[in-house]
Formats: structure tokens, sequence, C-alpha cells
């Protein structure tokens, strides 16, 4: 399976992923996934928000336990984040039928769409829709960098957007969700390679426009320039100060310049920050600090400074009972938060969540450099075995 998977989306140039919701390598992956459904026997369907289920017993069914997580990636990434997830989830299953394991609840594989938000900038789109985090008027305003509205890219790939909203009735027949995923960092140690995740922390992404003025590069005054780089770069040392400092996270990886000419000073500069924290107040109030410098130097500079939030997920503690069943059937491993959001967290509010997470020995994520080693891998497999037979098969 991994080796059928590892070319789609893969960039000749960088060897990241660019899978990118609605694209053709996302179409890749789906067909690739609905033909891992299909030569198992399991009932293949797309729900209304264009994610795909794959079924071991009655979708309809009271109960459930799924599993799963998401096939798509940040520009350039790795070949772990959500992928792994994913075939560990099929192999696990694959390991219980060899194990000759009687069910007693319906199983399913999910593969959620959009969950990085490459694309059209708000993550885990797929299951925001699904528990009605995301509503349907909001998702329709949603444009990727080219303006294509999230439901004409939808529709171009062949599917109706025109169904797409919350979807409590399947959630309701939900009585857990799994993923496994590839640790985003290195806390996970040589003598455990699979840990249990307690929390995400809160975090959000929020957008920052420098509004200045246009003019020539080589003859501007120094002292007539209402230059946005320069707010835009003090904001950028800012967030970082004021993160360490909080013992908090603030990043800007992606920026935006008009007109975009090396002999012009820019007009506009647009910053996306990502922040995250332990807790609410602590990112609350780093956020904030970030805002009123950008303003001040923006005042000081000659530039307008507006900030919009543009998605905001708090705090996140996966469900206890079953995150304390997890670590108990797995023999006391590693209980660990973690700062990147994940599928799990979004339906924790509808639905009782917890996550598996497999060593990552080289710490990155997001990028190429990504990695998990084979043995790891295989003994994540086992350990989603053993958690899915503990919830499915009593």
């Amino acid at each position: 399976m991994w080796a059928e998977l590892l070319p789609v989306g893969r960039s000749a140039s960088s060897g990241g992923y660019r899978r990118f919701a609605w694209n053709s390598a996302d179409a890749e992956c789906r067909s690739w996934f609905e033909q891992q459904a299909r030569s198992r026997g399991l009932h293949y369907e797309l729900d209304r928000n264009g994610n795909q289920w794959a079924w071991l017993g009655d979708p309809n069914g009271d109960g459930a336990v799924v599993t799963g997580s998401h096939l798509d990636s940040v520009p350039d990434g790795g070949a772990y984040d959500g992928p792994l997830g994913v075939v560990s989830s099929f192999a696990a299953l694959d390991e219980l039928r060899s194990r000759e394991a009687e069910f007693t609840k319906p199983l399913a594989i999910v593969n959620f769409g959009d969950e990085e938000g490459a694309r059209f900038g708000v993550a885990c789109i797929g299951s925001r829709l699904t528990a009605g985090v995301l509503g349907r008027e909001a998702a329709y305003e949603l444009r990727d960098a080219d303006g294509v509205r999230l439901p004409d890219a939808m529709e171009r790939a062949g599917y109706d957007p025109a169904l797409i909203g919350a979807d409590h009735d399947r959630l309701a027949r939900i009585g857990a969700f799994v993923e496994l995923h590839v640790e985003q960092g290195r806390y996970l140690t040589e003598a455990q390679p699979v840990g249990v995740a307690s929390a995400i922390w809160p975090h959000g992404r929020w957008r920052f426009d420098f509004h200045g003025e246009a003019n020539h590069a080589g003859t501007t005054r120094i002292e007539d320039r209402r230059d946005p780089m320069l707010t835009f770069a003090d904001t950028v040392l800012t967030a970082r100060q004021k993160a360490k400092l909080a013992g908090a996270l603030a990043t800007f990886g992606k920026v935006a310049v008009e007109p975009n000419g090396t002999n012009a000073i820019a007009s506009l500069i647009r910053g996306w920050l990502d922040s995250r924290a332990a807790d609410e107040e602590t990112l609350t109030a780093l956020v904030e600090q970030i805002r009123e410098a950008a303003y001040a130097r923006g005042g000081r500079d000659g530039v307008r400074v507006e900030l919009t939030r543009e998605s905001y997920t708090p705090v996140v503690d996966f469900d206890g009972p079953l995150r304390d069943r997890l670590a108990e059937r797995l023999g006391g491993v590693p209980v660990l938060p973690t700062g990147a959001g994940h599928d799990a967290g979004i339906l924790a509010s509808e639905i009782p969540t917890a996550m598996l997470f497999v060593r990552n020995p080289t710490g990155v994520s997001h990028s190429p450099a990504e990695h998990a080693e084979e043995a790891d891998c295989l003994t994540g497999v086992t350990a989603l075995a053993d958690v899915l037979e503990d919830l499915a098969c009593q």
C-alpha cells in the first residue's frame, strides 16, 4: 500500500507532496482509497461533504468504531502526515482478520478531505463541515489563491456542493474515533515508539494586511516611503520574541506581496500567522500583543494594518475514559499533548475521540524530511489493531 501511494502528488523538484483538495493528486489518492476498500469487500461510500468511508458491518448501525485520517498535504509536505494513519487503518483491519477477530460493532475507515487547509486556508474542512463547525454559507465563500471557490472546485471534481453541511446523524452512530498519526515532534523515546494523545493545544490562523504605498525603489526617498515590508518584518520578529517569552508558538509561514516587483516598494503585504499555546488565555494574550505591536509599528511607518481571524480551534482534551483505555490496553505507553490540529480534535466535541502517535526520529514534519522507521510503523499498526479489537470486538 505504501509503495502504491508514495509517488502520488510528489514534486520531482522538491521531493515533497502537493496533494491539495480537489486537485488531480487528490483524485488519485481518493481512487486509491476506494480501491483499497473494495478489494477488501468493504462497503464504500462518500458522505455529503466528500469524505470517504469504508465500512465493515452495517453503516447504519449504532456504536460504530471508526479509524482513519487524511491523504492531503501541506505544500511540499512529507509522506507520513495523514497517509500513515489511513494506510495503518487498512493494515490494522488486515491484522484483525488474520487474528480471526469477531466484530461486535460496525468498523469504518475514513479519509477526511482537506485536512491541511492548503488550498482554501481553513484546516480540517471535511471534518469541520461534518461536525457543523463550518457552515455551508461560510464554506461557499472560501476561495483558493486563484480565486476558485470551494463549491466550484468540488463540482469540477465531480461532487455536488449543494449537499455539504453538518452530518450529525452520521456522528451520532459513532461510538469512538481513533486516529493514528506520525508524531510531529520528538518526544517519544527510543524505548517508546507509540504514544497516546492527551490534548491538542488551542490554535488558529490570523491574516495580517499591511497597507502601504507602491512607489519606485530607486527614486523614492527613505523619508517619503510608506513601506509595508518594514512593518511586516518587524511583526514577524515581534511574534517570535513574544511567543518565546510566553512559552508558545507563533509562525508567519505564508506571505503575499503586491505588486511583488523587485524594483518596487510594495503596496500591500499579506502575512498569515499560525499561533498555538498550551491554553487559550496565553494564546489570546499572545495574538493581542502581536497585533498591538503591528499597529504601533504601522503608525510609525505610515502603514495601515488590518487583522482578520480566519480560523480558530479551542483547546481539545481527548475523551478521558477512551484515552485511558487505550493507554492501558497498550501497556502504559506515554500520554502526551500536541500542538498540531487534527480531524480527531474537530470531532471531539461531538463524539469520543483519541489519537495514537508513531515515533518520528527526526522530529521534522510538514517537510519532505518527515520520517518514521518501518519497524515503528508496523508497531503502530499492531497497536491500532489491538485498540480496535478492544473497542469493536467486545
